[in-house]
């Protein structure tokens, strides 16, 4: 909660439309992907929602997974 309350004023939050969360969802199914990984998508479609410079996940290979094309903005903390 600390480090949450002193980043607060720093974020913002991003939400998705339903057609959003379908296609990632569906972008996900199409990789044969599945269970927690949806997670991960939906996070994805958060960041090239907001075009984001640099994901921070310390689960690089599923991110990587999900979103090839981001792979070099997918990095660990």
């Amino acid at each position: 909660m600390l480090v949450i309350r002193n980043f607060r004023t720093k974020l913002s939050c991003v939400v998705l439309t339903e057609e959003e969360v379908f296609q990632a969802t569906q972008h996900t199914a199409a990789l044969k992907l599945h269970g927690g990984i949806i997670y991960d998508a939906l996070l994805l479609a958060c960041a090239r929602k907001v075009d984001a410079e640099r994901i921070y996940t310390w689960n690089v290979r599923h991110f990587r997974a999900v979103a090839p094309d981001l792979a070099e903005r997918i990095v660990t903390p």
